[in-house]
């Protein structure tokens, strides 16, 4: 994969990282705590899978 390619696709990881944390946090709180909760693990999850995706060796 070029260093563009696993840029683009650390950036989209990253951002949907951040959507799901902000509306967790600021949207979905305020009709279902347990939806939020289970959207701000899925965001932790994320960036670590971002990480290896970034610095996975070229092909």
């Amino acid at each position: 994969m070029k260093p563009a390619t696993r840029r683009k696709a650390y950036f989209w990881l990253m951002g949907t990282c951040l959507t799901l944390i902000g509306l967790g946090w600021f949207v979905v709180r305020l009709f279902s705590i347990p939806v939020a909760i289970g959207m701000s693990c899925v965001a932790a999850v994320i960036p670590p899978i971002a990480v290896i995706v970034a610095n996975r060796p070229d092909d």
